[in-house]
């Protein structure tokens, strides 16, 4: 594949995808995009750019799909899901205890094994959540993943990721040589198609935000702009979980760490206060009058 090309496909992947690829990359597009050929009658990768200059939304899809990683596992990293468990989920229960409402969402879900293993968390641990307004937002750029999420259907290698036999047994069914995560567990997640690099003003609000190693593929105005718009869909109380080698240093102002939790991070009451009184200034005088004497 030769330079302009690499380039072109490059930038379709930053622009649509938000995915930054090196020079060094030309390899891994190469071989990932094979299979994306042979499937639209090419007979190579370096075919793609001329089609997708001619308009191919069909083929530009499936080039986003190719190159958009998938890695993950039950309870990966296990440290996020134990302090969701004795200090995130006990603390919003007790904020939260007259609305009795709980939204979570789990960014770039992929096939679903996270958004599980908070359900599997909460039904095993917070059965007085049963009784509330509780809501897994999963979201994920790609439609193809989404539908596995969707059926709960898993290997025999995916279930040994991470999962513990007693939580194999008590929440998944066989089917043959797979296993089917419970229906109650199923109904407990809403799977959506969403791309990061939209804003996420359209699907609410959200006390927990789980958007774990996913930011390590952007570029540093990706990840600021971001981060940034998951700080305003972040309720009052409510926290961010990221990956264990992601950091919102040197990115974004809008968060800051949890003193006390790894890798868990708070919204910014000093940024966030800065931002009211800019629009404060900017409003019309009767209307700064009414927040003033609210």
């Amino acid at each position: 594949m030769n330079g302009s090309d690499f380039e072109y496909l490059a930038t379709l992947l930053r622009n649509r995808a938000g995915i930054v690829l090196g020079e060094d990359k030309t390899y891994l597009l190469e071989t990932r995009l094979m299979a994306v050929a042979r499937k639209h009658g090419l007979s190579a990768p370096d075919q793609i750019p001329c089609v997708l200059r001619n308009g191919c939304p069909e083929l530009e899809a499936d080039v986003i799909e190719a190159m958009t990683t998938n890695e993950t596992l039950f309870f990966r990293d296990r440290h996020p899901f134990d302090a969701l468990q004795r200090d995130i989920l006990p603390e919003l229960i007790t904020l939260r205890e007259q609305s009795r409402c709980l939204r979570i969402w789990s960014a770039a879900c992929s096939t679903g094994q996270e958004s599980y293993s908070i359900a599997m968390l909460i039904r095993d641990f917070f059965p007085l959540l049963s009784t509330w307004q509780l809501e897994i937002v999963a979201t994920d750029i790609s439609p193809l993943v989404l539908n596995r999420a969707r059926d709960g259907l898993y290997t025999n290698f995916e279930v040994q990721r991470g999962l513990p036999v007693q939580l194999l047994v008590r929440h998944f069914e066989q089917t043959q040589d797979m296993w089917r995560i419970r229906s109650e567990l199923r109904r407990m997640v809403t799977f959506r198609e969403f791309n990061l690099l939209d804003d996420p003003v359209g699907l609410g609000t959200f006390d927990i935000i789980f958007c774990r190693n996913v930011l390590l593929y952007f570029d540093v105005q990706t990840k600021r702009t971001i981060l940034e718009r998951m700080s305003q869909r972040l309720r009052t109380g409510g926290a961010l979980l990221l990956g264990a080698s992601e950091t919102v240093y040197g990115i974004s102002d809008a968060w800051v760490p949890d003193q006390q939790l790894r890798a868990v991070y708070r919204r910014n009451a000093r940024q966030l206060l800065g931002s009211i009184e800019r629009l404060m200034k900017s409003a019309a005088p009767e209307t700064r009058l009414q927040w003033r004497a609210t």
